[in-house]
């Protein structure tokens, strides 16, 4: 139907393959795990792909021990592993009478903590790695405005942003929301309220970017909010919302210590919304708060091991990520304007921190300093920034 798009994570994957026995590739649904998968099986010559949906896979796995030895030549890829987490105990031990690397590439639709719960066995075995959606670094020349104002609106996942007619685009959107609320979430083997979740969900989008408030939340929706705060580590837990938490400094200030949380797909978010084009979205009152997910989604997402935060006082000043590196803290503010300017609040937040540098994210195409030390840059520029750091 369309092109594939080269995975950055593709190369990764790849290394570890070299280093470790096991290497778990794990992400949402429908993010293109598979697809990646099978592209990294094309370059080796004994490789086997196992899909556990399809059900004359799973029989060749009645009795996985047999399987494994009659394949032990070959590198094993286990497509949807969260389905039979009983198999990980037989993973230890094909693992342990034969100890090379390059033996099984598993996937999983769950998060590392979901998984780990029944791979513990596994210490020392495996390695894990996240994929997302497309990341604007992975769609070409990201500082393409079109490009960019085309990924910002449909989100990354491959069926969403390779599809031409917008409408297709939201369609495939609404279809996932529905089948993970009434199919993924009870392959989990989870019993929740869907209606509870679709509204919560929904009631997150609209405050995508704010402080978490399970309280509040909780009395909407007629239920406890340590029941609010499940149903969001669920949704965490599954790649669909980031919990942010409070960068902490010992200042003489008041900081605030409730989490921020956003939709991590910028397309889901606006097919929570009802956000159908770009016009919509610009009219629409989360189109800053939707700009500063799309950035800080992308920025974490591209950096490996990266330590974030957002820092906020009691009194509103606030800048949006903190992030620590070797050199220092950078922050960072996220404007969609494409003519940003400098708000008090971060002045005076930044005058607190102190950091190292200070950045305005915009849907600028050339870098320039803007005074009091900042400078706006580019959302490509700001990744190339912490790739050299």
């Amino acid at each position: 139907m369309q092109k594939i798009i080269s995975r950055a994570a593709k190369t990764e994957v790849s290394k570890r393959l070299n280093r470790f026995p096991v290497v778990a590739l794990l992400g949402p649904r429908q993010c293109g795990k598979s697809t990646l998968a099978k592209t990294i099986l094309q370059d080796i010559k004994n490789s086997i792909y196992i899909d556990l949906e399809r059900p004359s896979d799973i029989n060749k796995l009645s009795d996985p021990e047999a399987f494994f030895k009659i394949n032990s030549d070959k590198l094993v890829c286990l497509d949807e592993i969260q389905r039979v987490p009983e198999i990980f105990p037989v993973l230890r031990s094909i693992i342990d009478e034969n100890r090379r690397n390059s033996r099984f590439l598993i996937l999983g639709s769950a998060s590392p903590q979901l998984i780990r719960q029944s791979s513990e066995t596994l210490a020392g075995r495996i390695s894990f790695i996240e994929l997302t959606p497309f990341l604007i670094t992975e769609i070409g020349k990201s500082d393409n405005e079109k490009k960019l104002r085309n990924l910002w609106l449909k989100g990354g996942y491959p069926l969403s942003y390779l599809t031409d007619r917008p409408e297709d685009s939201m369609q495939w959107r609404i279809d996932f929301i529905r089948t993970f609320l009434e199919r993924d979430i009870p392959s989990l083997g989870i019993n929740i309220s869907t209606s509870n979740m679709r509204r919560l969900w929904t009631m997150l989008a609209h405050t995508t970017g704010q402080l978490l408030n399970s309280s509040r939340f909780g009395e909407s929706l007629g239920i406890t909010h340590k029941t609010v705060r499940s149903y969001i580590d669920l949704l965490e837990q599954t790649f669909l919302v980031r919990v942010l938490n409070p960068y902490y400094v010992n200042l003489k200030k008041r900081l605030v210590k409730s989490p921020k949380i956003y939709v991590r797909d910028s397309g889901i978010l606006h097919a929570l919304l009802n956000v159908q084009s770009f016009n919509d979205l610009m009219g629409h009152p989360v189109y800053g708060a939707s700009w500063e997910g799309f950035v800080i989604e992308n920025i974490i997402s591209n950096t490996v091991n990266l330590n974030a935060f957002f820092f906020r006082t009691a009194t509103g000043d606030e800048i949006d990520l903190i992030v620590e590196t070797p050199k220092g803290l950078v922050a960072i503010e996220c404007k969609s304007s494409s003519s940003p300017k400098i708000s008090k609040s971060l002045l005076s937040a930044v005058e607190m921190i102190k950091p190292a540098q200070t950045f305005i994210v915009a849907p600028v195409k050339d870098s320039y300093p803007i005074g009091n030390g900042i400078t706006v840059v580019s959302l490509k520029e700001m990744i190339s920034i912490f790739h050299s750091l």
